[in-house]
């Protein structure tokens, strides 16, 4: 199925700086898609939980900074600290869905992962009190491969997903979708939002934080936002995870080396990068930026 462009442009001016979108993906060190052949799902239980502290840092660096932001959540860690994400609603953040299990939508049936999703969202808003109106697949597993996730996503009552990140990747990507939101069935229901990238020599350069945001120079991911802001006149979507700020996480299993340096490398400089980030932009939450818009 080919995706419509949604053309929507949100307003902007000279005068008026555009308000970007930050997201955390809430999930521990340990659940990590790249750490699944080393760390079994059944072990999770028994591991070392950390998301707890490194999102309270989170939350007091967004606060001080007066950022609002969405936490995709998921279901495993709300079901276990639902303290933590009543306290993600409190402070005026969008808590949105990460699913319940962190499994691939491509490792999953239909029925598998319409179970997950409606499981994941009926327990967050159990726990805010607040409808979830966002979805973002473990590591931008929806795709060419699994259109039909869109319509379920619909269906189970969801109004956008931001789970495609349109580049080249081994472990995810949609490099030829749309570089700006768009509606995933052609019509007007379920709005999806790309993460940002940067169209330079025919391809898409990621822009948008991740693995990236800590493998490249800080400069270099300014630029980019900046590049997308001014001369796409679009706003950018931003995310991390709470595992990214922790350099002192323990390391689980044996992975490989380039496992190792895509997880490990630069976490004592992400706290950092994330506080001078929030300070070169405008952030606010994906449903005020792109919802409000719709």
């Amino acid at each position: 199925m080919e995706p419509a462009v949604f053309a929507h442009r949100p307003p902007h001016s000279g005068d008026v700086a555009i308000r970007n979108a930050m997201s955390v993906d809430v999930e521990d060190y340990f659940q990590v898609s790249a750490f699944a052949p080393y760390v079994s799902r059944q072990s999770w239980p028994a591991m070392t939980c950390r998301v707890e502290a490194n999102v309270d840092w989170i939350l007091q660096a967004f606060n001080d900074m007066n950022v609002k932001a969405t936490f995709f959540t998921l279901g495993w860690i709300a079901e276990r600290y639902p303290a933590l994400v009543r306290r993600i609603a409190a402070a005026g953040h969008e808590v949105a869905s990460h699913g319940y299990a962190h499994q691939r939508v491509s490792d999953q049936s239909s029925a598998e992962f319409m179970d997950d999703v409606c499981r994941a969202r009926d327990l967050l808003e159990q726990i805010t009190g607040q409808p979830v109106a966002g979805y973002r697949a473990p590591s931008f597993s929806i795709g060419a491969q699994t259109p039909w996730a869109w319509e379920l996503l619909q269906r189970a009552g969801y109004r956008y997903s931001s789970s495609v990140y349109p580049i080249k990747h081994d472990h995810y990507g949609m490099h030829d979708a749309p570089r700006f939101p768009f509606h995933a069935d052609g019509g007007k229901r379920l709005l999806e939002l790309p993460i940002t990238t940067v169209r330079l020599l025919d391809r898409n350069l990621p822009a948008g934080g991740g693995g990236y945001f800590r493998l490249l120079p800080y400069r270099l991911s300014r630029w980019m936002i900046r590049r997308v802001n001014e001369q796409d006149g679009r706003p950018g979507i931003f995310y991390f995870h709470p595992w990214e700020i922790d350099p002192d996480q323990p390391r689980p299993g044996s992975p490989d080396m380039k496992t190792r340096f895509r997880h490990y490398v630069n976490l004592r400089r992400m706290k950092a990068r994330i506080v001078t980030l929030a300070q070169d932009f405008h952030w606010d939450r994906i449903d005020r930026i792109f919802l409000e818009q719709a």
